[in-house]
């Protein structure tokens, strides 16, 4: 194919793709990977279902590339999924213009950030990324099929003012569909102390100390109060807000021996926890305490209903690690193949403060509790 005229820029039109665009799209993606190539049905999927902007340079009936930005819904961040320029069309600008204008239609929907991965070996967009101020902050372990890794970039696209710093939190996502609350307090604890190494068998048993044995028709639901006692053993300092003294996540469960069974175990992680030195305030928490842990050198970790993120009334406990006037920024340790949701996704992720607020509470008694981990 020929080179792409000097003035091809001038004339470049940027759309949303369509179904009428998958066999062209099919063709960039051979021509522009050799492996890590997306596939026609994750195309089409993304098309039609995708949460996402699908934004394609075209020049006449010529489709020079196109750029794939992914939205993580309640949440302000953007991702960079794929984003290919023919070789033929590089160097002409094609990149930074889609590029930017991804930007723009992201910083539209009020998100804050754009992320995405990078091969090492790929200069070309890493000099495209960091041109246009992208920073690198970490890297994915083994993450191409060439067991490369991935580079990680970011660029805050559109900026408020920031009271609080960052907590450092590594990652860890839960290997289970009910172990987000241990996976949440293994982030917590690495971050207080990083020689602690976490695995799935310190995942597992942190399950079996803090869960309340049934969850609606599934698997146990982690209480906060056995969550601090399991921190407790670890020598670290523990508080504990929660707005019930009843049992809970009672309203999920129709039987009434196992109702009989969580309302045993909920009245002997109090009791367990008289035992200790773990302050429980019985009262509601707000987010200005939360803010408060912060600044004290806390990790907060949360359970907040999923609902406002995946249309799911799940609970779900997730991570605090920073918070500004606007956002709450959380790690949620779980992660979404289904919706091409990864770990770059899931850190530093900001939520609204009113949306947060609406989602930091659970079931129709309203339960909201935090646990918040401090080193000894």
């Amino acid at each position: 194919m020929a080179s792409v005229p000097q003035t091809v820029l001038k004339s470049v039109e940027l759309c949303q793709a369509t179904l009428l665009d998958l066999e062209v799209l099919e063709t960039i993606e051979k021509r522009c990977f050799k492996i890590d190539r997306m596939s026609r049905r994750s195309f089409k999927r993304m098309i039609q279902k995708g949460n996402c902007d699908f934004i394609l340079a075209k020049q006449n009936a010529v489709t020079y590339g196109y750029v794939l930005v992914l939205y993580h819904r309640g949440t302000h961040l953007a991702r960079i999924y794929s984003f290919a320029v023919l070789p033929e069309a590089r160097g002409q600008g094609i990149g930074e213009l889609l590029l930017q204008h991804a930007e723009k239609l992201a910083a539209a929907r009020n998100c804050i950030y754009m992320r995405l991965e990078v091969h090492p070996q790929n200069s070309t967009a890493i000099r495209l990324y960091e041109k246009n101020t992208y920073h690198p902050f970490g890297l994915f372990k083994n993450y191409y099929e060439d067991h490369a890794d991935a580079l990680r970039y970011q660029k805050r696209i559109l900026y408020r003012e920031h009271q609080l710093d960052f907590v450092s939190i590594p990652y860890y996502q839960q290997t289970t569909d009910f172990t987000c609350g241990p996976a949440s307090l293994l982030m917590a604890m690495q971050a207080l102390r990083p020689e602690l190494k976490p695995d799935r068998s310190l995942e597992l048993q942190l399950w079996r100390e803090a869960t309340t044995i049934y969850m609606t028709s599934g698997h146990g639901g982690c209480s906060p109060l056995g969550l601090a006692l399991a921190a407790w053993r670890r020598d670290f300092r523990v508080e504990v807000w929660i707005n019930s003294r009843d049992a809970l996540f009672l309203d999920g469960v129709r039987s009434e021996p196992k109702k009989e069974v969580m309302a045993l175990v909920h009245e002997d992680f109090m009791h367990q926890v008289k035992q200790t030195d773990i302050k429980v305030h019985y009262a509601e928490v707000s987010l200005e305490a939360l803010d408060k842990s912060l600044q004290k050198g806390g990790v907060p970790l949360v359970l907040i209903s999923s609902y406002h993120f995946n249309r799911t009334k799940a609970p779900h406990w997730v991570v605090i690690s920073g918070a500004d006037d606007t956002f709450i920024y959380i790690h949620d340790p779980e992660e979404d193949e289904e919706t091409f949701r990864h770990e770059t996704d899931n850190i530093y992720l900001p939520i609204a403060r009113t949306t947060f607020n609406r989602s930091f509470r659970f079931g129709q008694t309203g339960l909201r509790t935090a646990v918040i981990v401090y080193p000894k």
